[in-house]
C-alpha cells in the first residue's frame, strides 16, 4: 500500500463545470489497459535516452572508421534511435528514408551491417505504430468517459509558453550543425571531411528534433485554449519531481496512478509578468518566496507530497497529450489552482505503477533510516576545535573508473583523424582536472565555517551561508546560499548497503555536517590553520595533463 494516504482537499462546487462526470475506476482501468507492450519505450528516462544516443554514436562512428558507410547513414542511424525513444511521430517519415538510403548507398556494406539496419528499422516502425494505436485507444476511452461534456478552459488569455525552450534550443543547436555542413569540404583528409559531414548532419537532426518537439507541444497547447475541451473529474497528487500525478476519483488511497504530467501554475506566470517595475514590497515578497523555496529544497527528507486534491481535467488525456488542471488549493481558504501542462502526458503502465509504489515505500524507509542516522550522529558528536573529512575508498574507486573511461578513449583512438585526436586530447585533459579533485578533496570545518580545497585555492563558506548537506543519488552535495553549490560523486550500491546494514561514507559525512548546520552548539570551536585546509590541486592536474599529452605525442609519432 502507498505511504501517501491523505485526506482529500475538496474542490469548490462553483469551479466544477455543469455536467462534468467522474473518471472512476472502471473507466480508468479501460484507459490504463490500452497500453503498448513492455518493450516499447513510453517513459524513457533522460539518462536512458542519453546513453542510447552515445552508444549509437559510438557504433556509427566505429562503422564509419572500419567500413565504407556513407556519412548520411552514420548520422541517420543514431537519430533513428533518438526518434524511437523520444519522437515516434518522426519514425514514420525517417524509416522510409533510411530504407531508401540503405538500398541505394549501402549495396557494398557487409551483411551484418545490413541486418542490423533492417532490425533497427523494423523495431522502430513497429514501436511507433503500436504507440500510435495505443494513443488512439486512450483518446477514445477518455472521450467515452466524458459522456460528451465539454467546457471552456479557464485562464486562456495568458501567453503560451509551451515549447518555447525546445524551440530556442533547437534554433541554437542548428547553427553549429549548419556550420559543420558548410565547412566539411574545407578539410584536406577524406576521413575528416566525412566525419565533419556526419557530425553536421547528426547535430542538425538533433536540432530538428527539438524544433519538432517544441512545435508539436505549442500546437497542442494552443488547440486546447481555442475551443471547449472535454472535462473529467479526477484526483491529483504530486511526485518527487513536483509533477502532477492523476488518479481516478474513487482511488482515494492512491493505489493506481494513471499518468504523470509536468505542470505550471498560472499564478506563477502572472507573478513573472508583473515582475517589471515592482516596488519595494514586491521585492520583499519575492525574497520571502525565494527563501521559502530554498528552505523547501534544502530538506534532507523527501518532500511531503501533500494531500490528494480534487480537480477538473480539461482536455483528452493520452500519451503525449496536453491538458489543463483546475485543482483544489493545497491550503484551505485559497482559490482553486489552474495548472497548464509544461510537458506531455506520460501514462504509467501497471508495472511502472507498482514500481512507483515500491519507490515510495523505499523512500519512507530511507527517510526513517536517515533520520535515525542523523539522531545517532547528533548524539555522538563531540565538539572539537577543528573537524576534517577527506577522500576515501569510494572516491579512489571513482577516480579509477574515470581513468578507465579515459583509457578506453585512448585505446579506441584512431591516428588518421584530426577530429578524433582532438577529442582524445580533450577527454584526457578533462580527466586530468577531475582525478586530482576526486582523489584529494578535503572538507575542513572550524568555528567560522567550512573550507573546501580546490584547484586554485581553498574556498571558505561561512556557516550562515551553508544551507544544507545531503547525499543525493551518487553525489555528496553542499548547498550554498549564493547558488555556488559543491558536489562530489562516487559509486554506491543501495542493495548491498541494505543487505549488510552499511552506511555509505557520504551519508555519515552529510549527517554530521547537517547536524552542525542545524545546531551551532555542535560546530567546532577553534580556527583552522592554513595547512589544515588542504593544498591547491592545480599542480597535480598540470602534472597529469602534461603526462597525458606526452603519451599521446609519443603514440602519434611512433
Amino acid at each position: 500500500m502507498t505511504t501517501n494516504v491523505r485526506e482529500l482537499s475538496p474542490l469548490p462546487a462553483t469551479a466544477i463545470p455543469e455536467g462534468c462526470v467522474d473518471w472512476n475506476g472502471e473507466h480508468a482501468r479501460v484507459w490504463a489497459g490500452a497500453v503498448v507492450p513492455r518493450w516499447v519505450p513510453v517513459r524513457p528516462r533522460h539518462w536512458a535516452v542519453e546513453l542510447a544516443v552515445w552508444c549509437a554514436v559510438l557504433v556509427a562512428f566505429g562503422l564509419l572508421a572500419t567500413t565504407d558507410l556513407p556519412p548520411d547513414l552514420v548520422a541517420l542511424l543514431p537519430l533513428q534511435v533518438v526518434w524511437w525513444l523520444w519522437r515516434p511521430e518522426a519514425v514514420r517519415f525517417s524509416a522510409p528514408v533510411l530504407i531508401v538510403l540503405v538500398a541505394v548507398r549501402g549495396t557494398g556494406l557487409p551483411w551484418p551491417v545490413l541486418v542490423c539496419a533492417a532490425l533497427l528499422v523494423l523495431a522502430s516502425v513497429t514501436a511507433a505504430e503500436l504507440r500510435a494505436r495505443a494513443r488512439a485507444r486512450q483518446r477514445h476511452s477518455a472521450l467515452a468517459a466524458t459522456a460528451g461534456v465539454t467546457a471552456v478552459p479557464p485562464d486562456t488569455d495568458g501567453p503560451v509558453r509551451r515549447g518555447g525552450l525546445f524551440l530556442k534550443s533547437g534554433a541554437g543547436l542548428a547553427v553549429p550543425g549548419v556550420v559543420l555542413l558548410a565547412t566539411s569540404g574545407l578539410w584536406n583528409a577524406a576521413d575528416d571531411r566525412q566525419l565533419a559531414l556526419a557530425e553536421g548532419l547528426f547535430t542538425l537532426g538533433l536540432a530538428l528534433t527539438l524544433l519538432l518537439s517544441g512545435t508539436l507541444g505549442r500546437r497542442r497547447a494552443v488547440a486546447l485554449r481555442t475551443a471547449p475541451a472535454p472535462v473529467l473529474r479526477v484526483l491529483v497528487g504530486k511526485d518527487e519531481h513536483e509533477d502532477a500525478v492523476i488518479y481516478a476519483t474513487d482511488d482515494t488511497e492512491a493505489l493506481r496512478p494513471l499518468f504523470t504530467v509536468a505542470t505550471r501554475a498560472v499564478r506563477d506566470e502572472e507573478g513573472e509578468r508583473q515582475g517589471d517595475g515592482k516596488d519595494g514590497k514586491d521585492v520583499k515578497d519575492d525574497e520571502a518566496a525565494l527563501e521559502e523555496l530554498e528552505e523547501l529544497l534544502d530538506k534532507d527528507a523527501p518532500r511531503d507530497p501533500g494531500p490528494l486534491r480534487e480537480a477538473v481535467l480539461y482536455g483528452t488525456p493520452y500519451d503525449g497529450a496536453e491538458i489543463l488542471l483546475l485543482s483544489a488549493p493545497e491550503k484551505p481558504g485559497e482559490p482553486p489552482v489552474t495548472q497548464w501542462s509544461t510537458g506531455p502526458v506520460r501514462p504509467l503502465p501497471e508495472g511502472a505503477a507498482r514500481r512507483r509504489l515500491a519507490r515510495e515505500e523505499r523512500a519512507a524507509v530511507r527517510a526513517a533510516r536517515d533520520e535515525e542516522l542523523a539522531a545517532t550522529v547528533r548524539a555522538g558528536t563531540t565538539v572539537v576545535p577543528v573537524r576534517r573529512w577527506r577522500a576515501g575508498p569510494v572516491d579512489w574507486l571513482a577516480s579509477f573508473l574515470t581513468m578507465l573511461w579515459c583509457t578506453g578513449y585512448f585505446l579506441l583512438g584512431i591516428d588518421d583523424s584530426l577530429w578524433l585526436r582532438g577529442l582524445l586530447l580533450l577527454f584526457g585533459l578533462m580527466c586530468a582536472v577531475r582525478v586530482p579533485v576526486k582523489l584529494r578533496w578535503r572538507i575542513t570545518a572550524d568555528r567560522t565555517g567550512v573550507w573546501l580545497n580546490r584547484l586554485r585555492a581553498p574556498r571558505h563558506i561561512p556557516w550562515d551561508d551553508l544551507r544544507a548537506a545531503r547525499r543525493e543519488s551518487f553525489e555528496l552535495q553542499l548547498r550554498v546560499r549564493d547558488g555556488d553549490d559543491w558536489s562530489m560523486a562516487a559509486p554506491r550500491w543501495p542493495w548491498l548497503q541494505r543487505r549488510r546494514q552499511l552506511a555509505h561514507p557520504y551519508d555519515a559525512l552529510a549527517a554530521e555536517l547537517a547536524a552542525m548546520i542545524a545546531d551551532p552548539a555542535l560546530r567546532p570551536t577553534g580556527e583552522s590553520e592554513e595547512r589544515e585546509r588542504g593544498r591547491p590541486l592545480w599542480p597535480f592536474a598540470v602534472g597529469l595533463g602534461i603526462a597525458w599529452i606526452a603519451v599521446l605525442v609519443s603514440r602519434w609519432l611512433s
